[in-house]
């Protein structure tokens, strides 16, 4: 059974940095095509980075220039490295896989994914 747990979110204050991971059981990152994805408050979930297991990182408009997504194949872990936050990224941020080979566009998807964590909150106020 795929799983994947996320960790790593908190408090930052307005330009500050966070990294989030996302450890995945069940199967390896490495051979996965994987996304972040944000919930804010009243708002619909929204994508923020992919993956691909090739390697190939795909970027919501939003958070370009800003946050990298990486991994750790020995770890079997995905990471979000988020900088130069500002309080419009406050949200529960999710990792998910897609069991798939779904074309690179489908990726900015919530339905494309099959298997999501439970969320981490990161919170940006001053």
């Amino acid at each position: 059974q795929v799983q994947v747990a996320e960790s790593g979110g908190g408090w930052v204050q307005p330009g500050g940095s966070l990294r989030l991971s996302c450890a995945a059981s069940g199967r390896t990152v490495s051979t996965s095509n994987m996304g972040w994805f944000r919930q804010g408050p009243g708002k619909e979930r929204e994508f923020v980075a992919s993956r691909r297991s090739n390697g190939a990182t795909y970027y919501g408009d939003s958070v370009k220039g800003r946050f990298t997504v990486s991994r750790d194949d020995a770890k079997n872990m995905l990471y979000l490295q988020m900088n130069s936050l500002k309080s419009e990224d406050t949200a529960v941020y999710y990792c998910a896989v897609a069991l798939g080979s779904p074309i690179s566009s489908y990726l900015r998807k919530v339905s494309t994914y099959d298997v999501w964590g439970q969320g981490t909150q990161v919170t940006v106020s001053s």
